[in-house]
């Protein structure tokens, strides 16, 4: 069962790596996995290193209240798609508008900790280029899904492909090789000056580095329970 939530975006303030982007962002945060009432993978390419050490347990997310809140959003989500969706575009929708009559660009995150298409989806539902339909709102995330970066790779999409243990350096390659950049967890603050022959950059001074980069790592500091990583998700050096 789900109650309908007042909002599904929450403002980017409220979580310490979007509060550091340099635009006004907005980020829908979900339960990752199968934590819903219908048992559904959110995040379809999770493996057992990104599951114990998902971000779901970083920051607030550790507090109960904010873990509920993103559990019944996710129950909307599985048990109420249409309903769910069309709160989704009216959130937008209103996003957009502001961000017109105030003449600026909104950053919009629709995956928070899960990884669905919602662009897709909405597109589908609506019958309309989102793009096109909100076009003061710059859209970026975090995906496993190399199949989602190469149907979004010439879209105003930001998309970071996202490596994990289970991550074949091909893959890595591929998803540079479509000017993507790609997160890689590290278990030290200092950074390699170069991952797989690509140029590792700080992926931790904003939620929004991959929007001005193309083609990097972005290093991320291993937070939560991946400081305790032993299946790989976590590069020690």
């Amino acid at each position: 069962m789900y109650t309908i939530p007042k909002n599904l975006l929450s403002k980017g303030i409220t979580n310490a790596k979007t509060s550091k982007n340099n635009l006004e962002t907005y980020i829908l945060y979900l339960s990752p996995y199968k934590q819903n009432s219908k048992n559904i993978n959110l995040c379809p390419k999770a493996s057992e290193g990104c599951i114990s050490s998902c971000l779901f347990t970083a920051g607030r997310g550790k507090f109960s209240n904010v873990a509920k809140s993103r559990i019944n959003k996710s129950n909307y989500y599985v048990e109420n798609k249409e309903g769910f969706l069309g709160q989704l575009y009216r959130e937008l929708f209103k996003i957009d508008l502001v961000a017109f009559k105030q003449n600026k660009k909104i950053a919009i995150r629709l995956n928070g900790t899960s990884d669905i298409d919602f662009i897709g989806q909405l597109e589908k539902k609506f019958n309309e280029n989102i793009f096109k339909a909100f076009p003061n709102l710059i859209f970026y995330d975090y995906t496993k899904i190399l199949g989602k970066i190469e149907k979004y790779k010439n879209k105003p999409y930001y998309l970071t492909f996202s490596r994990s243990e289970n991550t074949e350096n091909e893959e890595i390659l591929k998803a540079l090789n479509f000017g993507a950049n790609v997160s890689v967890v590290f278990s030290s603050n200092e950074l390699p000056v170069n991952f797989l022959g690509a140029k590792v950059i700080n992926g931790d001074l904003s939620d929004i580095e991959m929007i001005y980069n193309k083609s990097k790592i972005l290093g991320l500091k291993a937070k939560g329970s991946a400081k305790k990583d032993l299946t790989n998700f976590v590069i020690h050096i």
